[in-house]
């Protein structure tokens, strides 16, 4: 896996200051996308163990909040082989910070209910260690720049642990 970009310090990409990982490859191509250049799968650098190592040391400092998934899209199959073993050391290392992350799938796609290219073999696993989940392809027509941490308003932000518990749609933020 590739990643375009890491930001260290970001307070736009959930709650709190975050490192948010922008990994390569997307398959959805949505108009006017605000980071185009992650679509190519090649974009950017190799993901490897001195970056997790870069971002597990940006998320030392207590004020750090935790780290935010975006894309590109971090539910395409063969960024989700890559990211749950980053995943779960970040969760074993930091198991009071969250995990924030952005797809184009549906949270319904991701679990399989509905078909899709994001169910996988690791995709139940990788859900199970985020905490919110903003879904939903961005849609031009349904931009709002009103929204929080949302570009679109068929986009959901979810409470994936309490969705997971209660087998039923939970938002994190109305």
């Amino acid at each position: 896996m590739n990643y375009g970009e890491i930001k260290k310090n970001d307070i736009s990409n959930g709650e709190g200051v975050r490192t948010s990982l922008f990994v390569s490859g997307c398959r959805h191509h949505c108009k006017n996308c605000f980071n185009q250049q992650t679509w190519d799968f090649g974009y950017g650098e190799p993901f490897t163990e001195e970056t997790m190592t870069e971002i597990f040391d940006s998320c030392e400092p207590e004020w750090i909040n935790g780290i935010s998934l975006l894309g590109g899209e971090p539910f395409e199959p063969e960024n989700q082989r890559v990211l749950l073993p980053f995943l779960i050391m970040f969760k074993e290392r930091f198991p009071q910070k969250n995990i924030w992350c952005y797809t184009g799938f549906t949270i319904e796609e991701i679990m399989g209910k509905w078909e899709s290219r994001a169910k996988t073999d690791v995709s139940d696993e990788l859900l199970s260690l985020i905490d919110v989940l903003v879904d939903g392809e961005y849609e031009e027509e349904k931009k709002d720049i009103s929204l929080v941490f949302r570009g679109s308003a068929n986009q959901r932000i979810i409470d994936v642990q309490k969705t997971l518990k209660e087998n039923k749609i939970v938002l994190h933020i109305e």
